[in-house]
């Protein structure tokens, strides 16, 4: 066997490893976006369940989910957009709502009363849906799921988000937090 045959093996196996090595590390770390969407103020979105007070009248204060299309059915005004917003900006158009013609002076103040769930998937005890609570990290999260299991990467994990109507996905660390409708995937160690 020559040097030469030698080392066109050797760039032959070298062609086919880099490529498989590079596919597993082929990943998009998170864009800036990804954090500072955790940073803004919360954005209502289907799944949601409001608590909304409308002062001195007690047939109009109780609580709402946000339907599939994004809308709270409220009485008297109907369907309200209420994906995208945050708690202020909904307050302000159920008020400019009743003003027309309701109520004179509405006072309307929401809160959330339960927020959309959280999914996790993958390496973990127990995958499914779960409850989000406010300020949860994906280290949280994963603790809910029945934590690691055995095989998994424990380093960084695989968050989907919404983020301005578009879903992205990231690579983050276990420290992050998370938001409610995250989808977080724990993938398999290699070794």
């Amino acid at each position: 066997m020559t040097f030469a045959t030698i080392n066109k093996g050797m760039l032959l196996v070298l062609a086919l490893i880099v490529p498989a090595v590079s596919g597993c590390s082929g990943y998009r770390p998170a864009p800036k976006a990804f954090h500072e969407a955790t940073i803004q103020p919360y954005r209502l979105d289907s799944g949601d369940r409001l608590r909304i007070t409308v002062f001195e009248q007690a047939g109009l204060s109780n609580t709402y989910s946000i339907d599939q299309a994004g809308y709270v059915a409220f009485p008297l005004v109907g369907a309200v957009p209420a994906r995208g917003k945050t708690l202020q900006e909904l307050e302000g158009i159920i008020a400019g709502k009743l003003r027309q013609g309701y109520l004179r002076d509405p006072d309307v103040s929401i809160e959330i009363d339960r927020y959309r769930s959280i999914y996790i998937m993958g390496e973990v005890g127990q995958a499914g849906q779960y409850s989000y609570v406010a300020g949860m990290t994906i280290q949280n999260a994963i603790a809910v799921a029945g934590g690691f299991s055995p095989r998994a990467n424990q380093g960084d994990v695989d968050v989907t988000r919404k983020i301005n109507g578009k879903i992205i996905t990231g690579r983050v660390s276990i420290s992050d937090p998370i938001l409610a409708g995250d989808t977080i995937y724990v993938r398999e160690r290699l070794f």
